[in-house]
Parts: C-alpha cells; structure tokens; sequence
C-alpha cells in the first residue's frame, strides 16, 4: 500500500515518498494560458496542495508529473518564474506583524531567484520583484497566493483589527493589476470570498471559480477517485456508510468528499468526525458564541446569490461564513428573473454529531 498523506501539502513529497495522489492536473491544463483566478474552499481541503503542484507545472517539473495527465499534456519547454506567497503560517495580530512577514516572504523570494530588491515598503517590493523576474528570464511570471484572506479571519472579532490587516492586504495586491504586463497566471485562494471591492479593487479580470461547475472537483474526492486510487484502502469499509460521512460537499457540480475525513478514516480504521473535531475554524466559533446563533434553523436555508458571493468586515452574515468555512454546502440551486438562489445544506455527520 502506498502511503496516507495526510497533512501534506507539497506535491514533490507526495510524489517522491510514493504517497497517495489524486490526480488533479487535468485543471492544471486549463490554466495553461494564464489568467487571473480565485477559489475559495474550506480548510483542510486541499487547496494548499492544488497551489503547490500548479508551482512544479509552471516551474517545468516533467519527471514530477509521471504517470500523471499533465505529463503528455503540457509544453514543458516554457518554464516561468514563480511568486508563490502563503498567508498559512501563524497569527498575524497586527498590521505591523503581518507587513513583516509580507516583506520576509520576498525576501525569500529573493533568495531563491538570486535577485535584489531595492524598494521598501511591501507592495513596492511585490512589483519590484514581478518585474525583476520577468526581465530576467525573459518570460511572463507566475504569482500565487494562498490563504489570501487568513490575516483578516485570524483577528475577524476584532473589527478595527481586522480592517486594518484588510488594508495591509489590499495595497499589497493592488500591485496585481499595475503589474499586468508582467504576468502570465494569477491564482489565488482562501477560505472566504471577500468582495473584490474590499480585497481587489481595480482587478476586474479576476475570475471566480469558486461556484463554477467546470472546476467544481478540483479539491476534494470524487466517488470514482476513491474507488480507483483508494481501491485497496476502500474495500475495507462499506462504501455507503463512507458516504453518508463525508461526500456531502458540493459546489454546482459533482459531490465530493472531505480528503481529510477520508485520510483520516483509512489511518484510524473508525468513523468520526475528523475534520469538525480538528479543523473548526476558532474565528467562527468565537463569533457564534458572541451571537449566539442557533445553527439547527441554517438547515435548509434559503439565501441569495449576494449572501454567498459577498464578504466584508462590515457586513458579516452567519449564512456567509458556514457557506465558506465548510459548515454549509449547496444541496441544491435554482434561477428566478436572472438571480441565483441557493438551498444549503449540512454536508455531512460532522456537524450532526457534534
């Protein structure tokens, strides 16, 4: 049997340690000609993963890639200069904290690309370090950036706290749209949609693939994935006791299942609810208990499409935040006079049985 990866997020160990892999490249291909792209999923749902395999494609990695689709499918001759900066690491209590790790991560940068930055506040750096890059390797450059919203969500009950992170965060990717003649791909994600006026402003051709059915499988294990790449784990289950658990995800598309659930489930051999009891995020506890909200009367809640695509530190709806932490997901859909509206839904047991 290979091994579980549980907890890992970077793709060469995956591949190199012969861990499980769920093959993911085929969206790869999709993103081959570049664009700017936002996904917003749960925790602990593989995003992390996702940024880091997109970082060895575009970086030229073939023999990565063996076995895989992107391995026959994609030109390997390009290779581009890659940003890829983690808002994952600790609590970023204050917006002095969090520019300080904004300057140290491209100063890392710096390291791994052998080149110098000059300016010396944050977002200088950020262009300084897009155009020095690309006029290096005479090629467009490639920026990712995960856990894009964290520093706001990690001080989310602290409103002023949270709003001055926010401006932090929103001057550093203001540089996205200046810097638009040196960039190929942009792809960012996190666990909520902040509206792009509050986070992006000016960056008008983001596009959000959060609740597009085209890439609705892109985190996550679908049925067949488990069946064919778990095949020796699975047999040792029964299958819909496995589903009833943890394939209650959906986003427009086909179900899913939690991976860490799943991984969790074939290590411990017992069904429990792995990722409630783990991976709750403590901002959203903190604000229900502040509120005291009855999260019984969200099943099968009614919203609209501004509630789900929308949010901000001034405006926060308890539907918005279960939606986008994984406490909700979408049971079903439908379109009145050109407006989406959602029937949500608890995915799974998780929450049930807390």
């Amino acid at each position: 049997m290979k091994k579980l990866p549980i907890g890992i997020q970077t793709f060469s160990k995956i591949i190199q340690e012969n861990h499980y892999y769920i093959d993911k490249t085929p969206f790869i291909k999709k993103l081959e000609s570049g664009g700017y792209y936002f996904l917003s999923r749960p925790r602990r749902f593989g995003k992390s993963l996702f940024l880091d395999t997109l970082k060895e494609a575009f970086s030229g990695n073939r023999e990565l890639f063996k076995g895989l689709y992107l391995y026959d499918n994609w030109d390997w001759d390009k290779k581009y200069p890659v940003i890829k900066v983690s808002f994952g690491m600790g609590v970023h209590r204050t917006p002095q904290e969090l520019n300080l790790k904004i300057i140290e991560a491209l100063a890392q940068i710096e390291r791994n690309y052998d080149i110098k930055l000059t300016n010396q506040t944050p977002s200088g750096k950020f262009y300084e370090a897009i155009e020095k890059l690309s006029e290096k390797y005479n090629q467009k450059v490639v920026v990712l950036i995960d856990e894009y919203d964290k520093p706001i969500l990690d001080r989310i009950e602290e409103p002023d706290i949270a709003k001055e992170n926010r401006e932090v965060l929103k001057d550093f990717y203001s540089v996205l749209k200046d810097a638009d003649p040196y960039l190929h791909l942009v792809f960012i994600t996190g666990v909520s949609r902040f509206s792009k006026v509050s986070i992006f402003s000016g960056l008008n051709q983001l596009n959000d693939i959060t609740l597009d059915k085209e890439f609705a499988t892109i985190c996550g294990y679908t049925q067949t994935e488990l069946e064919t790449v778990f095949e020796d784990r699975i047999k040792d289950f029964d299958k819909e006791e496995v589903k009833k658990w943890y394939n209650g995800y959906n986003w427009l598309g086909e179900s899913v299942y939690n991976p860490f659930d799943i991984l969790l489930l074939f290590d411990k051999k017992e069904f429990r609810p792995y990722w409630f009891e783990t991976g709750t995020p403590t901002f959203l506890i903190k604000m229900f208990q502040k509120n005291q909200y009855y999260l019984p009367d969200l099943e099968n809640l009614e919203v609209g499409e501004e509630i789900l695509s929308n949010l901000d530190i001034d405006y926060i709806y308890p539907e918005n935040l279960l939606f986008q932490s994984g406490y909700l997901t979408i049971k079903d859909h439908y379109r009145i006079s050109n407006k989406n509206y959602y029937l949500l839904t608890y995915p799974n047991l998780e929450v049930k049985t807390s």
